[in-house]
């Protein structure tokens, strides 16, 4: 009977022992310093201009994803959405003059770009399309650059097989490679050649 209450006692203490170091890193835990939070997205631009900017960008992403899908009807869309966002940059860049004359000629080159790759009747094929978007693509980079965008996370990527074997650059907001210029080809072709974190 004594043997039965030492083993009870021994099992009872060690579930208290399993408990109490549970706890102990629930309590741990708590302690520790919170993971930082993501930093705001700036730039030399006003918060207002930053945040077009922004649209300028997520609405290039959606026409990269599209290139990506080797989808020419959603490239189509996706160019035309990037074209009036390029121009409500143009219209806030009216009147910020110290920025205007450097970004100005790039948004310029992507506004023509992404209306001749959204006119369906002159670019039928894809490929003619992902010509258009190189040029928008080195187009964005040069403004994101003269904007000095910080926090975004805009990975800038190369494929040197794209044209052939020419190259072409693209940019995407992680870092895993997603070809636009081949798509499903060969999707993961490509390597990160810069960033703007």
């Amino acid at each position: 009977m004594r043997k039965l209450w030492i083993l009870l006692a021994a099992g009872t203490f060690t579930i208290a022992s399993c408990n109490n170091a549970s706890s102990d890193k629930t309590a741990s835990t708590a302690t520790e310093a919170p993971k930082q939070e993501e930093q705001k997205v700036t730039s030399q631009l006003s918060e207002a201009g930053t945040g077009k900017l922004m649209t300028v960008v997520t609405d290039y992403y959606s026409l990269k994803d599209a290139f990506v899908a080797t989808d020419a009807a959603k490239a189509d869309e996706a160019a035309k959405k990037l074209n009036v966002s390029v121009d409500s940059m143009a219209a806030y860049l009216k009147a910020d003059a110290a920025h205007a004359t450097a970004m100005q000629p790039y948004l310029d080159t992507m506004k023509t770009f992404s209306a001749n790759l959204s006119d369906a009747k002159k670019n039928e094929n894809i490929d003619k399309k992902r010509a258009s978007f190189e040029k928008i693509s080195d187009a964005m980079f040069a403004v994101l650059k003269n904007a000095d965008l910080k926090n975004a996370h805009v990975y800038r990527q190369f494929c040197p097989m794209a044209f052939d074997d020419k190259g072409a650059y693209w940019l995407s907001n992680e870092e895993e490679i997603k070809n636009p210029y081949f798509g499903k080809k060969m999707l993961e072709c490509g390597e990160n050649r810069d960033s703007l974190k």
